[in-house]
């Protein structure tokens, strides 16, 4: 049907594995320690294996959710003539992009203002946010459904 949204369900699932593993390096490796400080968290004490599974958990149900929403505006989108016209890069990259400006900058910049956390941590989440976006936006917009 004409005007009907498609969306790649694989496309999907394929985003949320890649922003499950970018979370891990994220919030392990690269910046992990710097996080857990600037989140107040005894950086001695392992979390119990059962806070874990439920917090990796939530974190791949947001994930498809993410990428769900994501799959649907890019596609609605889709049926602007000058979309068209726009590379395939280009259109993730915008989707990416717009997505976290408008979206993910202003409650990050809130965790600072009302929940008074860091510059630091704000700067952690946010970028990790943005790259997230652009991860799924692009891996969507290269598996068109």
């Amino acid at each position: 049907m004409e005007g009907s949204i498609h969306i790649n369900i694989v496309a999907i699932l394929i985003a949320v594995v890649a922003n499950f593993i970018l979370g891990f390096l994220w919030y392990t490796p690269l910046f992990g320690k710097v996080w857990g400080r600037e989140m107040g968290m005894d950086m001695t004490q392992k979390p119990k294996a059962s806070e874990m599974i439920k917090g990796m958990s939530f974190m791949i149900i947001g994930n498809f959710l993410t990428a769900w929403v994501l799959a649907h505006n890019m596609a609605a989108w889709a049926f602007v003539p000058e979309m068209k016209t726009m590379s395939t890069l280009a259109n993730g990259m915008m989707a990416g992009i717009f997505t976290w400006l408008g979206f993910y900058v202003p409650m990050d910049i809130n965790t600072v203002t009302w929940e008074r956390k860091s510059w630091t941590l704000f700067f952690i989440n946010t970028v990790y946010h943005l790259l997230s976006m652009i991860v799924a936006s692009l891996i969507i917009s290269h598996m068109p459904a």
